[in-house]
């Protein structure tokens, strides 16, 4: 679909919902829609959830908390964000999120320009119908993750060997 002149109206529960781990994402604004300029979805994160130390070569990505609390990594600096924090993480800036706490969290995701949508559109598992809990993550989905992501620019920082 071409960007449309009139704007874009997605209310609310719409978008494309996407399993990636346990967390739910829904994107609110795909790169068809923005003529590839942004995305931008919602996130719930659950309780243990979120991302391994990463790193983007084409996007940069904005984080703006509006429920609960994430901890984030930028670079070596850790950071807890609650409920109305905004972050900025440029493309090629080592960052991850994590739910620490035992509620969800939910957050918008900004990622400028457009391309992130197709990776998780990738190697997500689609929602399709009621939004229930996450499907477990197998080592087959984790292969799929580890092989997709340099496809898309993403670097996935593995965690040290354990001792």
């Amino acid at each position: 679909m071409t960007i449309n002149q009139n704007g874009l109206f997605v209310e609310s529960g719409g978008g494309y919902s996407y399993y990636f781990g346990q967390d739910l994402y829904t994107f609110k604004a795909i790169g068809e829609e923005t003529g590839e300029a942004y995305a931008l979805c919602e996130v719930i994160v659950a309780p243990g959830g979120g991302t391994p130390p990463h790193r983007h070569s084409r996007e940069n990505e904005s984080f703006y908390v509006q429920d609960g609390e994430i901890e984030f990594q930028l670079d070596d600096r850790t950071l807890a964000a609650t409920a109305g924090t905004f972050l900025h993480s440029p493309k090629g800036q080592l960052h991850r999120f994590t739910n620490t706490t035992s509620v969800p969290a939910k957050m918008l995701v900004w990622v400028t320009p457009a391309g992130f949508e197709k990776f998780i559109a990738e190697v997500g598992k689609t929602v399709n119908g009621q939004i229930t809990s996450a499907p477990p993550l197998s080592s087959e989905d984790l292969d799929k993750i580890l092989s997709t992501a340099p496809k898309y620019g993403i670097e996935i920082i593995p965690p040290p060997p354990e001792q």
